[in-house]
Parts: structure tokens; sequence; C-alpha cells
């Protein structure tokens, strides 16, 4: 149960990230999974274990790190359309 809602938690924070950032990740909800953890793996190198904590996730240095995630796919993606 405890992996179960891992991923739920994760998709929450990808998709909070993308709301921040105002684009889409590629990838629906697979994508906002993946965004949320690898933004809460970046979020807790950058800043830590701190602050509320759900399913073993930091929630803030998670949100913060999902929003740098999303910015740099985003800038990414948007370099990508405009050399092709």
């Amino acid at each position: 149960m405890g992996f179960l809602w891992s991923l739920i938690i994760g998709g929450i924070i990808g998709w909070l990230a993308g709301l921040i950032v105002g684009k889409d990740i590629p990838g629906g909800v697979i994508g906002n999974i993946i965004a949320g953890f690898v933004g809460a793996w970046l979020g807790s190198l950058i800043l830590g274990d701190w602050g509320p904590t759900i399913a073993d996730f930091a929630l803030i240095p998670s949100i913060i790190g999902a929003v740098i995630l999303v910015f740099i796919l985003s800038l990414i993606m948007r370099g990508m359309r405009k050399t092709t």
C-alpha cells in the first residue's frame, strides 16, 4: 500500500508543478508521476528533507524540485521545437 501512496503523491506533486509553471508535462499521468519522483529527489538534494512529509516525500522541497524540473523541461522542449 505504501508504494501506491508514493505513486499518488508523486503524481500530485508533478501535477502541481505543471500548474505552477503553467506548462503541461509530456506523458500525462505517467509524466506527472515521473516529474514528482525526480522533482522530489532534486528538491531533497538542493534543500534537504524539511517541512511536512507525506508518503516519504518532504512536500515543500519536492514541489520546488518538481517546479525546477518542469521549467527546465519546458525550456528544452521549446528549444527543440524551434530547431526543427
